[in-house]
């Protein structure tokens, strides 16, 4: 079936898009024909593929280099008992066609490096950051910048989180905005850190949205704006972060 037409069983998957005015049948079609990388099958890669294969985005790449762990089940949705020590790449892949057989998942089983980069990110548009470390979040970034590809952000920490959109055409890029690359010290001080297990399904959910409304050109999307989650109290604060003509991978320089 082309991707310009949606057949019976899509109208029926797809209703309850189809009668939202800014989606209906063309952005169904949209969803349909979009390219998404997701690089982390983790708590944030849980998240925002399961609501991303809901959608009926058509092609989903799913890079991680991990296997699944008992301790990964309180907070990785995606994935379950059955597939303790297999890759994730694999238990996330099978869980998704579960839920729509429809779109094609692509499954990546390899860490990010600078050698592999540009040729796993450069048939997809945009690129969702559901990373928990803090090398491949630089990596990435420098690469969707150089690729002019979109990178949507997304960190948890105990009960907060942030996520913003970077488009280094049209606003910062995540270098900008977090410009000093971590010793070795703190990126050793931040593997295994705390999280409460539904933080990183909000902050992915937000990232998902966000895919959407890009795939879709519709609403503002949070270019320019870093969003924090604060779960305790239950209060989310923007904060506007701003182009660094001086960045070292996105400014004038470069």
């Amino acid at each position: 079936m082309p991707n310009t037409v949606l057949n019976n069983e899509e109208k029926i998957r797809y209703t309850r898009h189809l009668n939202v005015p800014e989606i209906g049948k063309s952005g169904q079609i949209k969803l349909k024909e979009a390219s998404v990388l997701i690089v982390g099958a983790g708590g944030l890669g849980s998240a925002s593929s399961l609501y991303l294969t809901a959608a009926g985005i058509g092609r989903i790449g799913i890079a991680d280099s991990d296997i699944v762990e008992l301790s990964n089940l309180q907070r990785q949705i995606v994935h379950s008992m059955n597939f303790i020590g297999k890759p994730k790449v694999d238990s996330a892949k099978e869980h998704l066609l579960e839920i729509n057989p429809l779109v094609e998942i692509r499954g990546i089983y390899e860490r990010i490096t600078p050698e592999n980069i540009n040729e796993i990110v450069a048939d997809y548009p945009i690129v969702i950051d559901a990373t928990d470390n803090l090398e491949t979040r630089y990596l990435l970034n420098a690469a969707c910048v150089r690729m002019k590809k979109i990178l949507i952000y997304g960190a948890v920490y105990q009960f907060y989180g942030q996520m913003s959109v970077f488009d280094g055409s049209k606003g910062p890029c995540f270098r900008c905005v977090f410009r000093e690359i971590p010793t070795e010290e703190v990126i050793k001080a931040n593997r295994g850190v705390g999280v409460v297990s539904p933080v990183p399904g909000v902050i992915g959910t937000l990232q998902a949205i966000e895919t959407i409304k890009l795939i879709l050109n519709i609403g503002t999307p949070s270019i320019g704006k870093l969003l924090l989650f604060d779960g305790l109290q239950m209060q989310f604060q923007e904060i506007s972060v701003r182009k660094d003509n001086a960045c070292p991978v996105c400014g004038k320089g470069k």
